[in-house]
């Protein structure tokens, strides 16, 4: 492969006390957290909107996690008045809810945050000494642009920040690297009569459920009445992958129509395609290589550790990597995540936060989803401050500190814990 060496003197647009890269769920509770403990802080996001796959891909639903706590439980609330919350923290809730409305939701919560939010500004590298991130570099409307700030949180999903400071990665599972497959998640509306339908020219006739992409029915209805989420698509490769995220674009929305046809004739008879999301869902990519990371093994033996920062019943969730029918699907009792699979080996002034933290494929398969993420950011976004107040890298965080910031945020920790480990 040939290769160049491109330079380029870039302007420097602005620095922050906090810089968070990636709007989805843990970038805007990190930038909320931090915003919170008195900082400036800049959020930028490379699309037009804010939510990550929740409104980008329209995964519309929030699945259960056992602690609805902190700043999740404060947008389930405000968002989704409907919605009841446990009163414990033990209970775990699966609303789905309308993306455009919760697009709306988070630009206005944001803004009244103080938050300082810049679209269409994607992450093209960073500038390091010495390991220690300066600032990093943006692409823009505007061309290159350089943001800098005391303290920088990756939350861009793919660890893009991390690894362009030099931080070590792996990618799906151990044997051969393969990621769980892509979905593209779209909605049908009863109209009430039965529809007209039109399968374009490419897609496929499913004659039964398992010739569908999963070899299954993955639908709810429990939003808006007469409004039909379905998860049926699937489409193998890696979302980091230039080309496999290029042909999953176009082969999930050639399944989409096709399962909506399938249902057309299978029971939604009154149902038509009202919405296919701008872009196709990403489970999984690449993982950082951190201070720990979490396993199998600690998900599955309920592990407590003393630098707990967000806790999940989740199940493991395994969609095939080889982007056949079936998914590996395990209960799990609940577990804590903690702090060190958020600092990257080997680069100072970063965090990460989202689904690309240190974590083992088996393992990220149960931490990925969105509340989670959420707490994550909130943790993320509370360190950032305090290393950023007394001029300290992220690793030198104190958990005492940080554990009682996050209580004055509103996290609560469960307790009943049968192992608890510190090393």
């Amino acid at each position: 492969m040939n290769r160049y060496t491109f330079r380029k003197d870039v302007a420097v647009y602005g620095k922050s006390d906090i810089l968070v890269v990636g709007g989805g769920p843990a970038g805007v509770a990190a930038a909320i957290a931090a915003a919170r403990r008195g900082k400036r802080v800049t959020l930028l996001e490379q699309s037009g909107q804010l939510g990550g796959m929740g409104t980008l891909g329209n995964v519309s639903v929030f699945m259960g996690v056992g602690n609805v706590t902190g700043i999740y439980r404060e947008i389930v609330s405000e968002a989704l008045p409907q919605q009841a919350v446990p009163d414990d923290h033990k209970g775990s809730i699966w609303p789905q809810y309308n993306p455009f409305r919760l697009r709306h939701y988070l630009n206005e919560k944001l803004e009244k945050e103080g938050v300082n939010v810049l679209f269409h500004v994607s992450c093209a590298g960073t500038v390091t000494e010495q390991g220690q991130v300066k600032a990093v570099i943006a692409n823009s409307r505007e061309g290159l642009l350089a943001f800098e700030a005391d303290v920088f949180i990756d939350c861009t999903g793919d660890g893009r920040v991390a690894i362009e400071a030099g931080a070590d990665y792996t990618s799906g599972r151990e044997a051969d690297g393969m990621t769980q497959p892509m979905t593209l998640m779209f909605m049908m509306q009863n109209t009430g009569q039965p529809v007209i339908r039109q399968l374009p020219e490419g897609c496929y006739h499913y004659e039964n459920v398992s010739e569908l992409p999963q070899g299954r029915l993955l639908h709810w209805e429990q939003s808006e009445p007469g409004s039909l989420l379905v998860n049926m698509t699937r489409v193998r490769g890696n979302g980091a992958n230039v080309k496999d995220v290029s042909y999953a674009e176009k082969e999930s929305l050639r399944q989409a129509f096709s399962v909506a046809d399938y249902l057309q004739r299978n029971g939604f008879e009154n149902y038509a395609l009202s919405h296919i999301p701008g872009q196709v869902g990403v489970r999984e990519t690449n993982q950082i290589v951190g201070h720990y990371t979490l396993t199998e093994d600690d998900i599955l033996s309920s592990r407590r550790f003393d630098d707990v920062v967000a806790q999940t019943n989740y199940e493991i969730d395994i969609h095939n990597p080889d982007g056949k029918a079936g998914t590996d699907e395990r209960e799990v009792k609940g577990y804590d995540i903690p702090y060190r699979c958020m600092l990257p080996q080997g680069v100072q002034g970063l965090l990460v936060a989202g689904r690309s933290i240190s974590a083992t494929h088996v393992a990220m398969s149960s931490m990925r989803v969105q509340a989670t993420c959420y707490a994550l950011g909130q943790a993320a976004g509370i360190a950032a401050a305090i290393a950023s107040d007394r001029g300290i890298p992220p690793e030198h965080v104190g958990m005492d500190e940080l554990h009682h910031a996050l209580s004055l945020q509103n996290v609560v920790f469960l307790k009943n814990a049968p192992q608890r480990i510190d090393d």
